[in-house]
């Protein structure tokens, strides 16, 4: 074939577990190549870690024809992964792949080499959904297949009718310019080419070609709902949300935040009732608790260093305080605890820890979280059966109406779940088993569950980790207790400003009490932080094993619910503008606009 400087078109063909049709596919492609190019290609098997016999025919194929390459990997590395390593190894200025099963008819080789070796296009692909030569599929792969493509249209800005045909060229330029850009290894790696190739005003060919299907398959809810969806929702944030959110909407959204967590509050609680009460409580123990709950966040910063140093990563105390205070200020606004995943998107792009990492150290404080309430409601619990107040404390719960009973209920259902889940994952730490794969494999026999038994495999060997050394365990449950001890001190002392006229045994017992009660209840994300939740079991726990007044009891509930989310909500906010968060920073590091024309070429 002469040099590598001739060549000047690579075929890459990605190859798992090819034993049975590899040798066919590159004879053919050969034969394909010879019949409109004048030497000048080579032919890569871009071999993504097999374990059938793949790699020694491929070595064989390469020892007999110097047209034929064999780019090996010991590790899975995804379709993408394969690729872009079989890309920077080609010699060609024209890189060019297609799926070993030869779906698509290779009579379309020559139309999509030229598309791009003549300069026209930077990239071209085939398509199955063009009009006029839509392509007989089906239900079970065209169904799947038209709804992910209008996704990736309407999400993504795409002026493409088929992203993930397996049948696509690049110029050597679009290759290298775009790779640097797309994050996917997998099979979302495709599309992500191709969008991102339109957002920078590379010439994108789509044509129609002859498909037929090859082997079985089935809509495969590993792949396709949590895989290309959440890379979808990725790629539309990094590409249409991201560069806006500048320092000044930064600025905007954290006043906003400030302005609607209160105004939340107003919602779900009629103040007529209690205002009277509110106005007589003693502000000095008021300003004490709030003095009080500030305490507590640098040890939740803390808490969070010495669980991400369990699982091997870094990072200041006073970085992850601000991180816990921006995302613990989302939660206050949006239901499901959605300010979580922007505490794992802050970690992920300010310190580098992995998405998987990231959640499953947010799991574990959860879960420790959990645990300590739930311990110290048992501990009081166990002082009332001791001194024979349990039946009046029934009486309480079972005489409640309302959002008290719903609270106490809810209350009862999380305890009990988080003392399962702390037992689990304990046990699962101590045997060493982990049964994630086969877990994935019972929904999914697609390839891409692998990758997704990956991420999920590291998500829970980071909680195991943490669960499975007694000293990291040990740090972790301290500084748990210490932050809720100081979350019940607060309580205490903001029913202590209302005088509620009770002992100071009795007012700290039912203080941890009905503050572990009410944390318990608002952890289901049934309205946003909790609001109404956490008072009805505090007023229900206090009124019923006090007999002070309702309008008392609910007054100093809503007072130190409102303290304690005051006290967040500027947290995160002096947050934001302190650490000047990752948002910020993308923008500030990024492209800047992304708004340019797209330039899309279809032949009918």
């Amino acid at each position: 074939m002469g040099s590598a400087a001739s060549v000047e078109v690579s075929v890459v063909l990605p190859a798992y577990n090819e034993e049975g049709s590899i040798e066919g596919t590159v004879e053919k492609t050969l034969q394909t190549l010879d019949s409109f190019l004048d030497g000048g290609y080579e032919v890569i098997v871009a071999e993504d870690g097999c374990d059938d016999r793949t790699p020694e025919i491929a070595s064989r194929l390469a020892r007999e024809d110097p047209r034929v390459r064999h780019v090996h990997s010991d590790e899975r590395l995804g379709r993408g992964g394969a690729l872009e390593r079989a890309f920077s190894a080609a010699d060609g200025e024209v890189l060019v792949y297609f799926d070993t099963d030869l779906a698509t008819d290779l009579s379309h080789l020559e139309e999509l080499v030229e598309r791009v070796r003549s300069g026209e296009y930077d990239v071209a692909t085939g398509s199955r959904w063009l009009p006029g030569r839509v392509a007989d599929r089906p239900a079970k792969r065209g169904v799947p297949s038209q709804g992910y493509n209008a996704l990736v249209r309407l999400f993504l800005r795409s002026g493409l009718r088929d992203h993930q045909c397996g049948f696509k060229a690049f110029s050597r330029e679009a290759f290298e310019h775009l790779s640097t850009q797309v994050e996917d290894s997998h099979w979302f790696w495709d599309t992500e080419m191709l969008v991102r190739a339109q957002r920078e005003g590379f010439r994108v060919a789509e044509f129609p070609v002859e498909w037929t299907p090859k082997g079985d398959t089935k809509v495969d809810l590993v792949r396709d709902v949590f895989g290309m969806g959440s890379q979808i929702l990725r790629t539309w944030w990094q590409l249409s949300v991201q560069p806006r959110v500048t320092r000044r909407v930064t600025l905007t959204a954290g006043g906003f935040l400030t302005l609607l967590a209160l105004v939340l509050m107003t919602q779900y609680i009629d103040f007529g009732a209690v205002v009277t009460e509110m106005q007589q409580a003693d502000p000095a123990l008021v300003v004490a608790g709030a003095l009080v709950y500030v305490l507590s966040w640098p040890i939740r910063g803390l808490r969070y260093r010495d669980i991400l140093a369990e699982q091997g990563y870094r990072a200041s105390v006073g970085f992850l305080t601000g991180a816990v205070f921006i995302s613990q200020t989302g939660n206050l606004v949006f239901p499901a605890r959605a300010g979580d995943a922007v505490r794992a998107y802050v970690v992920k792009m300010r310190r580098g820890i992995p998405y998987p990492s990231g959640f499953a150290s947010l799991a574990v404080e959860r879960v420790f979280d959990l645990l300590t309430i739930t311990l110290l409601a048992g501990v009081v619990l166990i002082g009332y059966t001791v001194t024979g107040q349990t039946a009046e404390l029934a009486r309480t719960v079972t005489g409640a109406e309302g959002a008290g009973r719903v609270a106490v209920g809810v209350a009862t259902v999380v305890g009990l779940g988080a003392i399962v889940a702390v037992a689990a994952i304990v046990a699962s730490a101590r045997s060493g088993t982990n049964f994630v794969r086969r877990a994935v494999h019972r929904i999914s026999t697609d390839s891409y569950a692998e990758y997704v038994a990956d991420v999920v495999e590291q998500f829970v060997g980071d909680i195991q980790r943490v669960a499975g050394t007694r000293a990291g365990f040990g740090r972790i449950g301290l500084s748990s207790v210490c932050i809720w001890t100081l979350d019940v001190v607060t309580a205490v002392l903001v029913l202590r400003a209302f005088d509620p006229g009770m002992g100071l045994v009795t007012l700290v017992s039912v203080g941890f009490f009905a503050v572990s009660v009410g944390n318990l209840a608002k952890v289901l994300p049934l309205s946003p932080g909790g609001v109404g939740l956490y008072e009805g079991a505090f007023t229900l726990l206090v009124v019923g094993l006090t007999g002070v007044g309702y309008p008392l009891a609910l007054g100093a509930a809503v007072l130190d619910h409102a303290v304690k989310n005051l006290v967040t909500v500027i947290g995160g906010v002096a947050s934001m503008l302190a650490l000047n968060v990752s948002l910020t920073t993308a923008v500030d590091q990024g492209p800047g606009d992304n708004d340019v024309e797209v330039d899309v070429v279809q032949d009918d």
